[in-house]
């Protein structure tokens, strides 16, 4: 299989991609519990095995090559989240503080109005857990005493909350980012 992928073989990319796809998917998703990281870094696997079919070894086995491609991988996207979440966050946490001048502060009305729309769309949990935290400048552990959470969750709440801004946020917190620097 390895030496008909080194020779270009598209038969044989669809071989092991329709044969692995599933078990990589499922591998990915028990490790990071998300859909959307495991298709990512899934699709990003299959791309990966077929740019650098030249260098596949054909002493190790396509799994054992695959899994390891798609570890390294994963690890490379959960680094670039990380260090754009740690962006956004600042970027949003210069916003989201606890004062009654952060509206007018805010340069863009739209921004203004994404934000109440990204805080609306969150469920009634998350978006409390989020005000305590961003808001009230509650700690992780003072929000899970208060609700009677775990610290863990509320840490995953204030991750789920900031990848929701991210989505609505991100494009206008970028462009009002270059245009005042």
């Amino acid at each position: 299989m390895i030496a008909a992928l080194k020779e270009d073989n598209l038969l044989a990319f669809n071989e092991v991609y329709y044969a692995y796809h599933k078990k990589i998917y499922h591998f990915i998703l028990r490790k990071t519990k998300s859909s959307f990281l495991a298709e990512e870094v899934t699709q990003l696997t299959f791309i990966k095995c077929w740019n650098y079919r030249a260098s596949l070894d054909e002493n190790l086995g396509i799994d054992i090559q695959l899994f390891r491609i798609a570890r390294t991988t994963l690890v490379d996207q959960l680094r670039k989240t990380t260090a754009y979440q740690e962006k956004v966050i600042h970027v949003v946490n210069s916003y989201l503080i606890p004062q009654d001048e952060l509206w007018n502060r805010m340069a863009e009305k739209e921004l203004q109005q994404q934000l109440a729309k990204a805080m609306e769309e969150m469920p009634p949990m998350r978006r409390k857990v989020f005000e305590m935290s961003r808001f009230k400048g509650m700690s992780y552990q003072q929000i899970a005493h208060e609700l009677s959470l775990s610290s863990r969750t509320v840490e995953a709440h204030i991750f789920q909350a900031t990848r929701q801004l991210r989505h609505y946020l991100g494009p206008l917190l970028l462009a009002w980012w270059i245009g005042n620097h």
